[in-house]
């Protein structure tokens, strides 16, 4: 492995690399507390469910 050529291909993508702007950082915030809500919330329903059951928790 050459240690030079990686380095430099991680330089090359760190330059490209811009800082998001604020509409795109809420946005993929706003995503991603709607995917963990929508994880907890299945797990609630399983858990739910399972309670439910004959023999359950």
């Amino acid at each position: 492995m050459d240690v030079k050529i990686e380095l430099s291909s991680y330089v090359r993508v760190l330059k490209l690399a811009s800082t998001p702007s604020w509409n795109e950082f809420s946005q993929i915030g706003l995503i991603a507390g709607a995917g963990i809500v929508f994880v907890g919330f299945l797990g609630f329903l399983i858990f739910a469910i399972m309670t439910l059951l004959p023999g359950g928790v």
